[in-house]
C-alpha cells in the first residue's frame, strides 16, 4: 500500500514549491485525492533518477538557508529528545499498522480458503479460479521488491519535521530543525501574532487542536488554568513533537500590524556598492518587530550632531524578524545617509525603530504571478517581497527587472542570479541607463514578456522611475488595482 502525503510533504521531498504541485493537480499532470498525493505518484511525475541526479532539494534549501541567513544543519535536525520522540510515535503507528496488516491478511486467507472449500464441494469451476487468483495475489504481495528510496525518504522526512496546519485558514507548514511553532511559522510566510518572541508577553497563545509540544525555552508568561484546559500554548515557547494542528488569526494585511518602537543596536554597516551600504540593526530577544515584507519603519539616531530620522523600507524577511536590514544610498541632501556614509553610525549604536508603515505587500490570497521593477535602492523592499514569496511557497512564478544608473548598479545581483538557478520559474533581467525614465521605458517594454496582465505588479525606486514605470505597466495591461508602487 503506497503512502499517502499531503501537498507540504509532498513538495518537501521533490524539493518544488508547492505551488508548482498545485499547478500540476490543477492542470491533471500529478494526480491527487482529497487533497493527498501518493509516492507512486510522485514516482510516476518525477523519476527517481532526476530526483538523485538533480539535487533539486538540496539547491533550494541551500538557497533559502543562505537568504535567511541560517545554517542548514540548524534548520534540518531536531534535538536529539525530540528526535527521539517522533522516533517512538513513528513505531507505535507502525506497530498498529503492522497488526492491522496481519489481521487483514488473516482474514484474506481464511476466506481464500473458504472459498475453495465452497468451489471444491460444488465443483464450480470458476470459483476454484478466483480462489487460485486470491492465493497468487497474495504471494505476489508477501513477495514484493523492497521499498525504494523515495518511500524511504518520505519516512524519513516524518522523522525530522513535523507538519502545523493552521486553522482557520487551512495553511500547512513543515516544522524542521529546533525551531519554536513561531519561528518555524514565520520562517514559512506566515503572519502570526505574537509580540516578544521570547515567552514574556503572551501574544503568540493559540490553542492547539491535536498533536503533541515540547518546550523549547522557559516562559514567563504564566496561561490561567482555563487556558491550559482549553489546550492553549505559547508558539514561541514550543516546538511539535507530532504533527499538530493550531487554531489562531493570522494577519490579513498592514491594518493587522500594530505599530511598535523598538530600541535597536546597530550590528554591522558594510559597503554593497560604489554607492550603497547595508545598515544591519538587532533588536533585543525580548522586543522584536512585527512586520509585513515590503514595509518599511522611520529610524532615529540621537547625539551631539542633532536628532535624525529616516523614512526607510525593510530589505529583510520576517522570518528573521530581530535582524533589520535596510539599504541605503549615497544622497547629499539626505542627513541620515550623511551620518551613514560619515561614520556616525556604527556598530554598537542604539537607533530607535518605530513601525512598520506602508502597504507595499503582498497578498496574501493571491496565486498570480509576480512581476517585480526595481531601480536603484528600490530593490531592497523588493528582496523583503522576494524572500518572503519564496518562504511561503504559494507563488510559483517571479520575474524581476532591476535598472541601475551603471554597470554595477545590481549590488546584489549574484543574489538575484541564485534565485533564478534555483528556481525554474524565476526570472531575473538586470538593465543599465543613467536616465530613470528613460530605463523606465527600456524595463518596461523587456517586462512585457512576463505578461504584466497576468501578474501582481510591484515598482519600486526614484520618483521619476516609478512615475515612468507605472505609467508603462499599466499601457502594457497591468490592473491598476493590483500594482503598488514605492518611491525610495
Amino acid at each position: 500500500m503506497t503512502q499517502q502525503l499531503n501537498l507540504a510533504r509532498a513538495a518537501q521531498l521533490v524539493g518544488l514549491p508547492r505551488a508548482t504541485l498545485q499547478r500540476m493537480i490543477g492542470t491533471g499532470t500529478l494526480a491527487s485525492y482529497e487533497g493527498l498525493i501518493a509516492v507512486e505518484e510522485l514516482r510516476r511525475a518525477f523519476p527517481q533518477a532526476t530526483l538523485e541526479d538533480s539535487g533539486a532539494l538540496e539547491k533550494v534549501a541551500r538557497i533559502r538557508a543562505e537568504a535567511f541567513g541560517r545554517r542548514l544543519r540548524e534548520r534540518l535536525l531536531p534535538s536529539q529528545e525530540v528526535l527521539a520522540q517522533r522516533l517512538f510515535i513513528q513505531g507505535q503507528e507502525l506497530a498498529d499498522l503492522r497488526r492491522d496488516l496481519s489481521a487483514y491478511h488473516a482474514l484474506l486467507v481464511e476466506h481464500q480458503q473458504l472459498l475453495r472449500g465452497v468451489a471444491e464441494a460444488r465443483g464450480d469451476a470458476q470459483l476454484l479460479q478466483l480462489a487460485d487468483d486470491l492465493q497468487r495475489a497474495l504471494q505476489r504481495v508477501l513477495g514484493r521488491e523492497p521499498a525504494e528510496a523515495l518511500d524511504a525518504m518520505a519516512n524519513f522526512l516524518h522523522a525530522i519535521s513535523a507538519q502545523v496546519t493552521v486553522r482557520p485558514s487551512g495553511r500547512q507548514y513543515l516544522l524542521e530543525g529546533n525551531d519554536s511553532i513561531l519561528q518555524a511559522g514565520l520562517k514559512a510566510g506566515l503572519r502570526f501574532g505574537y509580540g516578544c518572541g521570547s515567552g514574556t508577553c503572551g501574544l503568540c497563545k493559540a490553542r492547539i487542536v491535536a498533536g503533541e509540544l515540547r518546550p523549547v525555552l522557559h516562559a514567563d508568561y504564566v496561561l490561567s488554568e482555563a487556558e491550559r484546559q482549553q489546550g492553549y500554548a505559547l508558539l514561541c515557547a514550543n516546538t511539535a513533537v507530532s504533527d499538530v494542528i493550531v487554531e489562531t488569526l493570522e494577519a490579513r494585511g498592514p491594518a493587522d500590524i500594530p505599530e511598535q518602537t523598538v530600541l535597536a543596536t546597530v550590528r554591522a554597516v558594510a559597503d554593497l556598492g560604489p554607492d550603497v551600504r547595508l545598515l544591519h540593526l538587532q533588536t533585543p530577544r525580548s522586543n522584536r518587530l512585527r512586520f509585513l515584507a515590503g514595509q518599511s519603519a522611520t529610524l532615529g539616531i540621537a547625539g551631539d550632531g542633532g536628532d535624525l530620522t529616516q523614512t526607510l523600507p525593510l530589505a529583510s524577511c520576517p522570518c528573521d524578524e530581530r535582524n533589520l536590514h535596510f539599504h541605503v544610498g549615497r544622497d547629499p541632501e539626505s542627513p541620515f545617509a550623511c551620518a551613514l556614509f560619515g561614520g556616525r553610525l556604527r556598530a554598537g549604536t542604539t537607533v530607535s525603530v518605530r513601525g512598520p508603515c506602508g502597504d507595499f505587500v503582498l497578498d496574501s490570497d493571491s496565486p498570480r504571478p509576480l512581476l517585480f521593477a526595481a531601480c536603484g535602492t528600490g530593490f531592497g523592499p523588493i528582496k523583503s517581497l522576494i524572500e518572503h514569496a519564496i518562504a511561503s511557497e504559494e507563488v510559483e512564478t517571479f520575474a524581476l527587472y532591476w535598472l541601475g544608473a551603471a554597470a554595477d548598479g545590481q549590488y546584489l545581483g549574484n543574489q538575484c542570479r541564485a534565485w533564478q538557478a534555483a528556481f525554474d520559474q524565476f526570472t531575473y533581467e538586470p538593465l543599465t541607463d543613467a536616465d530613470p525614465v528613460a530605463g523606465a521605458t527600456r524595463l518596461v517594454a523587456a517586462a512585457r514578456a512576463a505578461e504584466p496582465a497576468a501578474c501582481d505588479v510591484f515598482v519600486a525606486g526614484p520618483a521619476a522611475f516609478v512615475d515612468a514605470a507605472v505609467a508603462g505597466l499599466i499601457d502594457a495591461g497591468a490592473a491598476r488595482e493590483r500594482l503598488r508602487s514605492l518611491v525610495v
